[in-house]
């Protein structure tokens, strides 16, 4: 069946190239609803809604699936948990991961209204830290860590810069240290540069605590959920031009679905053809696709080694 459509798909997506789309850039409109999506093996969010487009980036002139530094996910409103044990994640891979970073094994729990944050001080001789705050955002749509306390072992501190010294203002200034900032007791997150590609732009609007996740706003989110393109949990691509694998889509009108609606739709686009193969695809009338997809984490391991 697989086989079948990707020959179909060959023979009719030559003649919908030829279209040219009536939109004046190269972004693609995109919409998801009730998404897992995995940046990297051990940093993943769950989108809610999120309304945005795909924008190509840098000497890319359309979106690649095949290349996630081909485009930025802009952001227009959109709801986005993610877990504590995921955005410990985050600081230890990709923000705090260089051998200079003044901090290391960050380990993050929600306490109440209150985010505990421990690790280790690695600019101290590995000194064990402990600080608890509280969340917001910020004008300019980026995260704010308040510190109200602040424990290291052993050691005297006063507050977060003490803690820390001067090592990540230095850090930062010399482009070693990116999306992150000290304002005195305050530790200020840009995510727009904390995650890895594709990455992400738009404006933080509100942040706040449920459960043992952190729960981003972006825009107006109660927008996100009205003109569904189909029932269940999706991921919906609509104008210009995107590229998949040796295919190219004008007008793109692509609807990727998830195969068991009971749970999310858990996607991780380095690994998007195992899941495309995984399924089956659907061509509309007007040439659009609808591809049903499984969930990344209910591939079987041999499945994973298949190619598109």
């Amino acid at each position: 069946m697989v086989a079948a459509t990707a020959l179909l798909l060959v023979a009719l997506l030559p003649a919908i190239s030829a279209a040219q789309s009536p939109a004046n850039d190269n972004s693609v409109e995109a919409q998801m609803h009730n998404v897992t999506y995995h940046f990297t093996n051990d940093v993943a969010v769950s989108i809610r809604d999120l309304r945005g487009a795909l924008v190509p980036e840098g000497k890319h002139q359309i979106p690649v699936f095949d290349d996630k530094n081909s485009f930025i996910l802009r952001i227009d409103s959109a709801e986005i948990f993610i877990t504590t044990a995921s955005m410990a994640n985050l600081l230890n891979s990709h923000v705090f991961s260089r051998p200079d970073s003044p901090i290391k094994n960050v380990s993050i729990q929600i306490d109440k209204d209150r985010l505990k944050i421990k690790g280790k001080l690695h600019s101290k001789g590995d000194v064990p830290f402990e600080t608890n705050g509280t969340l917001s955002a910020t004008p300019e749509g980026k995260i704010r860590v308040h510190t109200e306390k602040v424990k290291a072992l052993h050691l005297p501190v006063k507050g977060l810069m003490d803690l820390l010294g001067i090592n990540v203002d230095d850090l930062v200034k010399n482009g070693k240290m990116q999306g992150i900032q000290v304002e005195k007791d305050d530790l200020i997150l840009d995510p727009e540069q904390i995650l890895p590609p594709p990455h992400i732009r738009g404006k933080l609007t509100n942040i706040r605590l449920v459960g043992d996740s952190i729960v981003q706003t972006y825009g107006t989110p109660e927008k996100t959920s009205s003109r569904m393109p189909v029932s269940g949990n999706f991921m919906a691509y609509h104008g210009n031009q995107l590229r998949f694998g040796k295919l190219t889509m004008s007008d793109t009108d692509m609807v990727l679905i998830d195969m068991d609606p009971k749970d999310p739709f858990d996607f991780f686009l380095d690994h998007y053809k195992e899941q495309l193969t995984a399924g089956y695809t659907k061509i509309t009338a007007s040439f659009g696709l609808r591809v049903f997809m499984r969930d990344f984490n209910k591939l079987q391991k041999s499945g994973k080694k298949k190619g598109m």
